[in-house]
C-alpha cells in the first residue's frame, strides 16, 4: 500500500491507495511544533485504529502547503515505511499543463486535485476545496490548469468575526433553520454558511463565463459537505479526490513501485 499525505494548515489529510483509493480517509490536526517522531507515532496510531497494519506501507507520497513541516513529515513518514517518499514540488512529473504567469508558485495541493479531476471529470471543470481557505480551480476543455480564485475560507471568516466583534460568541458552523434568523447565533450561521455558499455560486457563473461553457464541477475538503448543499449550484463532493490525485502522480514517477 502506498501512503498518501496531504498537510494543510488546519488539518493532515492521509489514507492508504491501493489502485488510487482508500478504504477510509484519516484526518488529524496540524501542528507546527509537533516533530517528525511525534507526527510518525499519530499516524501510525490513528491508522492501527483503522484498522491499517503501518508495516504493509512500501512507500508514501506527500503534498504540504506549510513549509516548516515538508520535512518534518518527510521524516515521519520515512520512520513508518523506511522509504523516502515522493514529495510533490518542482521537477515532480504531474501530467499537467499549467498556464499561468509563475508555475513555480502553484501549490501542491492544487495541483493533485487538478491532476485528478482532469483524469476524473469531463472537461472543462472547476475544482472547489473548501479548507482552511477556499479555493476555486479551472481546468479547460483542452485539460490544461489556468488559474483560479483564492479567498478566506469559512472558518477563518467566523473567526474573524467572533474576534473582532465583542458581543458575537464562536460558534460551530452549522445550517440555520431560515436565512433570515431570529436571534444571533443563528443569524452567524447564516451568514457564515450562506455567505460562503453564495461566493461560490457567484464564482462559478463568471468562471462559467470565462471558460465559454458549463463546468463539470466538483468539491473536496473538510468542510465541503457542509457548504456544498446550500449552494444553488450541485456540487458533487469528492472526498478522495486530493489523495487520488497524489495517487496518479506517485505512478507517473515511480511506476516501478506502483503495485506494491
Amino acid at each position: 500500500m502506498i501512503l498518501a499525505v496531504d498537510c494543510g494548515n488546519t488539518h493532515i489529510t492521509f489514507g492508504c491507495m491501493q489502485n488510487g483509493t482508500a478504504a477510509t480517509v484519516f484526518r488529524i490536526s496540524t501542528d507546527r511544533r509537533e516533530t517528525d517522531y511525534g507526527y510518525a507515532t499519530k499516524i501510525k496510531q490513528t491508522l492501527e485504529l483503522g484498522g491499517v497494519n503501518p508495516a504493509d506501507l512500501t512507500d508514501a507520497v506527500i503534498s504540504c502547503v506549510v513549509p516548516p513541516l515538508s520535512e518534518v513529515l518527510a521524516n515521519a513518514v520515512r520512520l513508518l515505511t523506511g522509504k523516502d517518499p515522493l514529495t510533490v514540488g518542482a521537477g515532480v512529473k504531474t501530467g499537467l499543463h499549467i498556464r499561468i504567469n509563475d508555475p513555480g508558485t502553484v501549490a501542491s495541493d492544487l495541483v493533485a486535485t487538478a491532476v485528478a479531476a482532469k483524469e476524473s471529470y469531463p472537461l472543462p471543470v472547476v475544482i472547489v476545496d473548501l479548507g482552511t481557505a477556499t479555493t476555486l480551480t479551472a481546468v479547460d476543455a483542452d485539460g490544461k490548469y489556468i488559474g483560479g480564485v483564492i479567498l478566506p475560507g469559512a472558518g477563518i471568516s467566523l473567526r474573524a468575526l467572533s474576534e473582532e466583534a465583542a458581543l458575537l460568541p464562536h460558534i460551530d458552523i452549522r445550517k440555520p433553520k431560515t436565512v433570515i434568523a431570529a436571534n444571533t447565533v443563528d443569524s452567524m450561521k447564516a451568514g457564515i454558511l450562506y455567505g460562503a455558499a453564495g461566493a461560490i455560486d457567484g464564482l462559478i457563473d463568471r468562471m462559467a463565463a470565462e471558460l465559454g461553457a458549463e463546468p463539470t464541477l466538483v468539491a473536496t475538503g473538510g468542510l465541503a459537505p457542509v457548504v456544498c448543499p446550500a449552494c444553488t449550484h450541485k456540487i458533487p463532493v469528492d472526498e478522495q479526490l486530493l489523495l487520488r490525485g497524489l495517487w496518479l502522480i506517485y505512478i507517473r514517477n515511480r511506476p516501478e513501485a506502483a503495485d506494491r
